[in-house]
């Protein structure tokens, strides 16, 4: 698929509500450098974009045999920026499917489209990632509806899974700050308590070998 490419970045979706909430992000970024006040500054933006009707196509916004999550989970990238520290995404999760345990490794605001959800919100009790260790603790379960979002703060509140609890898929928005789809991350197997790297890649648009690390 190919972008639209300005001098920001990447956009896989080019409508006015789109760009209108890359440019508040942008804006904020250039005035708070804290992570955790970032976020907050952008509330207001983020619940207009979810609020907005009509600008998601059909497209990025239906599941994906091919999914690098599994259980047929598509993840759309809808923008990049062009240092690839910031990406916009929409993950869409089939009706009765569960992410796997994952981390997120930066900042972030995630909200939900479409649909309903339940998040469940681990967090690390010990981990020795190099040897595959990682035990965790269930802290949080919490229901999702339309409109409603949380935020994403490593090293807290960073690791968890969504599960659709509607009949139809859940659609989520994701801004992150770094390219999500792209970098390592890590999958966690909390009965097991063991963790492992994975890329869950994007639906529409390739990482390329050079993204891997």
């Amino acid at each position: 698929m190919t972008p639209n490419v300005a001098a920001d970045g990447e956009y896989y979706v080019d409508a006015p509500a789109v760009r209108a909430f890359i440019a508040a992000v942008e804006a904020a970024r250039a005035a708070e450098p804290d992570p955790a006040r970032l976020v907050e500054r952008l509330r207001p933006a983020f619940s207009r974009l979810l609020q907005a009707d009509g600008w998601l196509p059909d497209e990025f916004a239906r599941p994906y045999e091919a999914s690098g999550m599994g259980g047929g989970i598509g993840q759309y990238l809808l923008y990049r920026s062009a240092d690839r520290s910031l990406t916009l995404f929409s993950l869409v999760i089939p009706a009765g499917s569960t992410t796997p345990v994952h981390d997120h490794l930066a900042w972030g605001l995630v909200g939900l489209y479409r649909g309903e959800q339940i998040e469940r919100v681990y967090s690390p009790i010990a981990t020795d990632y190099d040897a595959g260790l990682a035990k965790l603790e269930l802290i949080d379960e919490r229901p999702l509806r339309a409109g409603e979002f949380y935020t994403l703060l490593p090293p807290t509140d960073d690791i968890h899974s969504v599960t659709t609890t509607s009949s139809e898929p859940s659609i989520s928005i994701h801004l992150l700050g770094n390219d999500a789809g792209c970098i390592v991350r890590h999958r966690f197997d909390p009965d097991a308590e063991a963790v492992a790297p994975f890329r869950s890649g994007y639906s529409n648009v390739p990482c390329g070998e050079e993204a891997a690390g």
